[in-house]
């Protein structure tokens, strides 16, 4: 039976589905910019949008560092608009992989996606010698199974690229299950057989402190609204705070380049397959 707290305490019970599968405010899909214009706009929002920001820094210095041309094949599984495509140099063999309901339930739809039923991975991503996989984990209702399918479409030797939110909102409201700590990581990708775990934290506490101050401007500078009216209103409201907003994204940016703190934005992980 569904009960609620009542009286002062008054809150929905979340596990009957009391946030009505809906979120508030959620940022806009993360696209693949094809013009100069579009590559400014999203340089632009990754500045202010920390989380996007971070996990871009991380995976651009990542791939240059551990993608040498002899690497042929990457594999990015649940990989949305493939923002992070132009990352990868034009030799390699790049597969996008998501599940059937990537456009339904989160709004990501790319014509080149192999989409599959979310459980075994396609054939297409099999032999992956770089396997990407971006703030997807949290989605995964089995995340063993879906690191021992990882494991299993990576060539002996090859890398799993991975990033995963910890101080994010519950985001994709109903179909965000988790949040992950280096121990749990650790544990998971051991227990699917790779080596050589690495986990790094993306921001500290400032960082974290900053976004969230950030994130109660959101629904007032940026209204995701259907009402025209209640939309330009929340805008004058929230002009005045806009220098604080500013202020905040940019501490948070110079607060990045500081040593990962036990309370992060989130984490980036790097593992391998055995060579042998």
């Amino acid at each position: 039976m569904a009960t609620r707290l009542t009286g002062a305490r008054r809150r929905n019970n979340l596990a009957w589905g009391g946030s009505g599968g809906r979120e508030k405010w959620k940022p806009p899909p993360l696209e693949a910019p094809r013009t100069a214009t579009q590559r400014w706009a999203q340089a632009l929002r990754r500045y202010f949008d920390l989380q996007a920001g971070s996990v871009w820094n991380d995976i651009s210095e990542l791939v240059a560092e551990h993608l040498p041309d002899q690497r042929r094949k990457v594999v990015d599984v649940g990989c949305g608009a493939q923002p992070y495509r132009s990352l990868l140099p034009g030799h390699v063999e790049y597969v996008g992989i998501d599940i059937a309901e990537a456009g339904a339930r989160f709004g990501y739809e790319a014509p080149d996606t192999v989409y599959f039923d979310g459980v075994t991975w396609p054939t297409q991503a099999e032999n992956a010698d770089l396997l990407l996989c971006t703030e997807a984990l949290e989605h995964v209702l089995d995340p063993a199974a879906f690191l021992a399918e990882a494991f299993r479409c990576l060539r002996p030797g090859g890398t799993l690229l991975a990033t995963v939110p910890f101080a994010a909102r519950w985001h994709f409201i109903p179909f965000d299950y988790w949040r992950f700590t280096p121990s749990g990581l650790e544990r998971l990708l051991e227990a699917a057989g790779f080596c050589d775990v690495n986990v790094w934290a993306r921001g500290n506490a400032l960082t974290v402190a900053c976004y969230k101050g950030m994130a109660l401007f959101l629904p007032l500078l940026f209204p995701q609204s259907a009402k025209p009216a209640e939309a330009w209103l929340r805008r004058a409201a929230g002009a005045p705070l806009l220098p604080f907003f500013v202020t905040l994204s940019v501490v948070a940016n110079v607060s990045l380049r500081a040593e990962g703190g036990d309370d992060c934005l989130g984490y980036t992980i790097m593992a391998a397959r055995p060579a042998v």
